[in-house]
């Protein structure tokens, strides 16, 4: 299988990226201790290729021009994440996102109070 299309993220590429989400101007040395402490243990010299690809792919952009380089996202959470969803709908339920609800709100597992209440508020906003 070969490499994803530049405008989307591998599982590991994502992961690095939740980091720089939280974190921001961070080296890659730093991204890959915050991985460690949440459980995540990747390479030095892994977690720097992925740094190096989501560069190339235009995710994550350098802020300085010495060593160590420091990396800030270059996309919001926002904005990569509705473009998976997005991607989602398309690729699993052809475009529709009745069907996306149907089996995201259907499962066995129920809403908790605080995500039906997010889900009303969500339903306010699309009504106005």
């Amino acid at each position: 299988m070969g490499r994803p299309p530049k405008n989307e993220l591998t599982e590991r590429e994502l992961e690095v990226m939740h980091v720089f989400w939280k974190r921001s101007d961070i080296t890659a040395s730093e991204a890959r201790a915050n991985l460690a402490k949440s459980g995540v243990d990747r390479a030095y010299v892994t977690v720097a290729n992925l740094v190096r690809i989501l560069v190339d792919k235009g995710f994550l952009k350098p802020t300085n021009e010495e060593r160590p380089f420091r990396y800030r996202p270059m996309r919001t959470f926002e904005e990569v994440s509705q473009s998976l969803v997005g991607d989602l709908v398309q690729r699993v339920f052809q475009g529709s996102r009745k069907q996306l609800l149907v089996n995201l709100l259907g499962s066995e597992k129920k809403l908790t109070k605080q995500e039906r209440t997010l889900l009303k508020e969500v339903l306010r906003e699309q009504e106005k």
